[in-house]
Formats: C-alpha cells, structure tokens, sequence
C-alpha cells in the first residue's frame, strides 16, 4: 500500500487493503461528508437536490472508476472505458435506492463487481479487499471477465449486447412496485431489437413501466464511433418517444464544460470542481425524476451522455479494453489511478452509502437472492391415447400447456409464429394472446397469457428472463426459426447452471417443421439448431427432448415443467401421427433416455437396430423394417427420446452444475437396447443428437441417416426421398453393412 501524506490523521477502512494510491480531501469535504447522505436505517438520499448528494455522488463515481480500473489493471484485461461513462448514472441509482440494476453490456462487468465490493455483497465469496478482489478478478471461481447471476447482489449475466433489456422487463413484470433500471450502451444501439422488444412488451403490458432504460450515449462502440454518435440530443430523445417511451430524461455532460472540450462527448471528470457537483446534481435529479416517472405508470428512459473512458486511464474507444502491457506498472494506468484517488475518509462515506442503499447490501435484499414462490401444480392431467391411434402431438402438449397456465397466473407462453400455426391453438383458446384489443376470433385479450411479438428474440427473451427471475415461462417456435432468439436462452442455462438458488428451468417446445414444412420451401426446413443444442447436452443442463408420439411429448413437458436450473427443449411434429406407447412407458422413456417401440420375435440373419430420434421419421423407419423382415432380419426400432441420458457420466460436466443430475443409462441396459449386428442411428434432422449412442454402441457395422438440406416439395414423403430418408434406401443400407 502507498504510504498516506502526513496530513491524513485516520487510518484507511480494512476493505481498502490493496489500493495502492490515496488522494487529498476535496474542498468542503468536512462540511459535505461528514456524514453518510444517507441516514442509517434509510434506503435512499432523503433529498437528492441538496449538495450533500452532489459531493457524494461523485464521491461514489470516482470510487466506482478507481475500482474498475485498478481491478483490471491488476490482471492487464477487462474493460474499464464503458463504465466509467456510466459511474455518475450508477451511483445516483444507488443514492436514491434502486439497486435492482441489471445491464445489457457485458463489458460494464468490472464496475458491477465493484458496486457489489463496495456494497459488501462479494463477502459472500470471500471477496473482503481490494487485494482479494484483486486476486480473483477474471479467475476460475472468482469474478468472471463478464457478469453472471452466479455473483453475489447480481440479479442477472450480461454478455452479448441485446439481452439485458428482457431481464429488467421479467424483474418489473414480476415484481410491481419495484423499479428494475437496465443500463444499455450506445454501441448496443445498433441493434434495432433493443427498443423493438421494449416497444412491444409495453403495447402488451401498458401498466408496467417499472423498468428504467438507462442510455450510457457516450460516442463509441468497442473498437471506433457508436452509430448513433452523430444523433443531435433532440434527434436522440425522439428516436426514444418514437418507440413509445412518454418520458425521456437526457442529461448531457457538456452542458457544464468549463474545461474547454472542443467533442460533443465530453470527460465531467475534468470540469472544475464546482461544475463537476453540477453536473452530479443534474444527474441526480434527472434520474429521481425519471425513476418517480417511470414508477408512476409511465414509460420512461434515462440519458446520459458522457464520453467513454471518462475518469480513468484514457478515453474514447481506446479506453474500452486493457491489454497485457496495461498493467498496474503503466505509466498512463498509474496516472489514471491517481487522478481518482481518494482519501481514506471517503471511502468510509462510499462503503456507508453504498451498505445503506435499497435497505442493505444486493446480496441480501435483490429479490434473485431468494427463491421465487410459484404456484403449486397438481398432478398433470395427462391424456393417454392408445396405442395406433393418430394424434397431433404438439396438441396433445398444448391441453398441458393451457392447464399449467390456469394453475399459474404468472406463467407466460412466447411464440412469433403464433400457436395456431404449431397445432396449439388449445393454448390460445385457454389463456389469451395478450393484446390491447379484445376479439374473440382471434384469441385476444389484454390479460392473456399469451405473448405473441414477431420477433424470436423477444419472445425467448421474456421466457428466459422470467425463468431466470424463478417464474414459470414456456418459449414456441418454430425450430426452423428459433435460432434467432436462442443465444439469450443459452446465456440464461448458462447463468442457471451457476446460480445459487433454485429456479425453473427455462422450457422450450420448437415444431420440428423440416419434414411438414414442404410447401414453405427451405426457408422453413432449417433443423441444424438441434445440433447446436445437442453439443450444449454436455454442459450438464442442457436437454433435448425427442418425444415420438402424443404421450410422450406430455411426458417431456411434464419432465420439464417440474424440473430446476436447467435448459429443456422438446422437439415434435405438428401432424397426426401414431402413438407407440402408453403413458407409464411413456415417463419410462423420457427419464431413462429411450425405450423400445418394436421388436422382431426372431430373424435368421441377425438383429438390425433403428435408433431414432424424432417422431415424423419413424413413418420410414417402420416402412424399413416391412422390408428388412421380410429379407430375414430382425428388427429392434428404439425410440431415442433424452439423449443426454444416453452419455456416460463422464462426458457430461454434470457435477458443476445447479441442481445436478447424474442419472446415465448404465451399460447393461445400453446394450440391451442398441446391440445389434447393424445399427442404423437415424434423425428428421441432423446427427448430433444421435452421438451418445454412436458413441458407445458396440455395433462394428453401422451408419446414420440424417438431414442433408431443404427444397420445396408437395409433402413430407417428397422431402424425406430428396434427404434420401427413406425405407428403400435404409434397406439398402442394411444389405450392403450386412
């Protein structure tokens, strides 16, 4: 530690332990903290127009940049620049008590860390000084280099930009009365689905305006200029009012310059003194009025417009990220530090205000620290069909849906494509497309549960955030399309894997349209995304369900449904189609992994094993098999419906995870059911989801049928023979393995 100048007669608080640089008190220190601004046993400032909320404020911003940039120039990486554009706006949150901030920026994680190491949250992990802070910056087990909801005080993660918009929409969804602010950064501006998504969860819920968009417009993206860095502020507010938003609350930093910065984007850090307050207390109460606002019933943003890396070691794009020769030693790191410093007294001040803010330190007060308490669900009224009869299975999970929803009046349901057109208008008949104008035609209703904007990314992000947030959510789509919203659920099963509560695990039923999708072209024949979920099987939380008939699917739903802190994705057709199995053999099927759906009593020329994943392809599947017994063979159809329970422990990260679960299909039973002398590992879509079987079959001959590619065609037999799925070519297959 830098030794203190002989004028400090206290001795620095224990958590400042590692900070290697102290300033002197600033002017009327003594007179504008001496004490906490806010009181002890109070949640907020009790007036955010006076100067003590000024000078603390920014007594709070610059102990924000100094963390942030020490911290990661302890490790010569992180990203300090676009933070520190926002410290003011962070702190004067913090000031008036509304600490259930989340952030679409990812790279804003240094600064969150040190909100929740001045707050006291990271205590938790044993984080309690600098120095430790310090040690566990972007380490295994410690403060990754992006923001997780596994953090202590952390509501949610943030990685790609887009995302963090739907977490504050679920908080204020979930939680009325509570204001939940999500900063958004103006290199994330470019992508138009940020006031998209929000413009249409407002026309759908007009009555929650409790989260607070907070624009940190400070000119520049990661690496050059923002896009809308050459907007006017009047241009700006009205792109805001042109989404919906009937308050917006812009707060421009080179309003009080005094330092003669010729940029539209200026650093308050170098205004005098008496500015720097000036400009603290515009944002302060800015920021008051935009959080009454928006807690009042109106849809409200906030904007602060400051140049990117303001305070710390450089500015503008340069000062996104830190590099390995920017360490601690650096001269320009150094310099930046020591502009920011403080004297020891005011880090007692920001550690009291920080501590008091929103009634205690995030770890104990932020309402994801706690289990969420759901309604209770009865026994799932499942429908059994007999075996033969045909059955829409997306319909058959459909009557489950709606039944969920009318023992649960949070659970949402999401589609852009719209139920009907997946089999499931049951689910819109039941619980309302929610929409500000009633008509019984279409389903609509402006309390329905139903949540239905044409954008894939919108609807996976209000599922996942409600799942994330410990709400029941279930997301619909076509797979065909879900991959244009899937990137929010992979980082929220990620995020679920590391929390330290329970909550329920994010469901997702996508229509396996590449074989009913004929007419539509390839533009709808687009089942790659299975193998992208299927290499997420790994993980240790992700599932991919492959039910093969209308039993099946209410049992994967139900599976899912009850399950915690993991990613369950059912895959099924919306055709009529045959049922195998009754509904005991079917929850045998989706818990064990698979389960047989024929078996040959005999065949002279050995046994040929069908391992199947899909409901649609089993219609070839049994067509092969009239022909293969016919020729002598004996035929085993396995119905591969939970492959991740098919992997061996050992190939699944299931012990890091929340809520683990190790129950893999031992080798005796794996052998009776894939054993064979041929084995055919067969798919509606693509291979990948088949590898577990692959990978532990003892069949020497063997070889899969999968999607190749889609081409319009007049139905499903047409696009089967254009992959070259048919009982023709499987037989062949069979004869030339033989």
């Amino acid at each position: 530690m830098a030794a203190l100048p002989s004028q400090f007669q206290s001795i620095p608080p224990a958590f400042c332990e590692g900070i290697q640089y102290y300033g002197e008190a600033w002017p009327d220190f003594e007179r504008y903290a001496a004490q906490p601004v806010i009181a002890e046993g109070e949640r907020a400032v009790a007036d955010p127009g006076s100067t003590e909320a000024a000078y603390q404020l920014l007594l709070m911003a610059d102990a924000l940049r100094y963390v942030t940039l020490q911290v990661c120039g302890s490790k010569g990486s992180g990203h300090p620049g676009g933070f520190a554009s926002s410290a003011e706006a962070h702190a004067a949150l913090t000031l008036l008590g509304h600490t259930h901030i989340v952030t679409e920026v990812g790279h804003h994680a240094p600064g969150f860390y040190s909100a929740m190491f001045l707050d006291t949250s990271l205590e938790e992990m044993g984080i309690r000084t600098m120095a430790d802070m310090m040690a566990r910056f972007r380490e295994r087990h410690g403060l990754l280099g992006h923001l997780s909801g596994a953090i202590p005080g952390l509501l949610a993660p943030a990685g790609p930009l887009g995302q963090g918009q739907h977490f504050a929409m679920a908080g204020a969804l979930l939680h009325p009365g509570l204001l939940f602010p999500v900063t958004i950064g103006d290199g994330g501006m470019g992508e138009p689905y940020v006031l998209n998504s929000m413009m249409h969860f407002h026309t759908a819920y007009p009555e929650v305006t409790n989260f607070l968009p907070v624009l940190i417009w400070n000119g520049y993206s990661q690496e050059h200029h923002s896009m809308v860095s050459r907007l006017t502020n009047a241009a700006m507010i009205d792109y805001w009012r042109g989404h919906g938003f009937e308050e917006v609350v812009l707060v421009d930093a080179k309003d009080f310059d005094d330092s003669g910065q010729a940029s539209d984007y200026v650093d308050s850090t170098r205004f005098s003194h008496e500015r720097r307050l000036a400009f603290a207390q515009a944002v302060l109460t800015g920021m008051d009025r935009a959080a009454k606002s928006a807690l009042s019933g109106r849809l409200t943003a906030f904007i602060l417009k400051q140049l990117k890396g303001a305070g710390v070691h450089t500015v503008g794009a340069k000062s996104h990220n830190l590099y390995p020769a920017d360490t601690l030693d650096a001269a320009h790191i150094r310099e930046g530090l020591q502009r920011r410093a403080l004297n020891p007294e005011a880090w007692a001040i920001v550690r009291a205000n920080f501590v008091r803010a929103g009634g205690g330190p995030a770890v104990n007060t932020m309402v994801t620290e706690r289990v969420l308490e759901l309604a209770p669900l009865p026994p799932f009224p499942v429908k059994e069909y007999a075996r033969g009869e045909k059955v829409v299975p997306s319909t058959a999970m459909g009557a489950l849906v709606a039944w969920v929803g009318r023992q649960d009046p949070r659970f949402v349901v999401t589609n852009a494509d719209g139920n009907e057109a997946s089999g499931m208008k049951n689910v819109n008949d039941a619980l309302k497309i929610r929409h500000p104008t009633p008509d019984d035609l279409y389903n609509q209703r402006p309390s329905g549960q139903v949540y239905e904007p044409l954008n894939e990314d919108a609807c996976a992000g209000l599922a996942a955030g409600l799942a994330l947030m410990g709400s029941r959510a279930l997301w619909l789509s076509y797979e065909s399309f879900a991959i244009n919203g899937w990137p929010i659920v992979q980082t929220v099963t990620q995020a679920m894997a590391e929390l330290r509560r329970r909550t329920p695990s994010i469901v997702c039923m996508f229509t396996a349209g590449a074989l009913e999708q004929g007419r539509n072209g390839w533009t709808h024949q687009r089942p790659e995304i299975e193998n992208y979920i299927a290499a997420q099987m790994r993980n240790g939380n992700v599932y991919l369900l492959f039910p093969c008939d209308a039993n099946v699917i209410q049992a994967a739903y139900e599976y899912a449904t009850t399950s915690s802190n993991k990613g369950m994705v059912i895959i099924a057709s919306k055709s009529p189609l045959p049922v195998y199995l009754d509904m005991d053999e079917a929850r045998a099927a989706v818990e064990k992994g698979a389960a047989v759906l024929y078996e040959s009593a005999a065949g002279a020329r050995g046994t040929v094993v069908f391992a199947v994943t899909g409901d649609m392809i089993l219609l070839p599947v049994f067509a092969a098999r009239d022909r293969l017994e016919a020729e002598g063979w004996r035929v085993r159809i396995v119905a591969v419906v939970n492959p991740r329970r098919l992997y061996r422990a050992s190939d699944v990260a299931w012990a890091t995870v929340a809520e683990p679960d190790n129950a893999f299909m031992d080798d005796d039973h794996f052998n009776a059911l894939f054993d064979a002398d041929v084995l055919l590992a067969v798919s509606g879509g693509p291979s990948a989801s088949l590898e577990p079987v692959l990978l532990r079959s003892r069949a020497a001959r063997r070889d899969t049928f999968a999607w190749q590619r889609g081409e319009t065609t007049a139905s499903p037999q047409e696009i089967m023979d254009f992959n070259g799925l048919t009982a023709a070519a499987m037989a062949a297959r069979v004869a030339a393995l033989g």
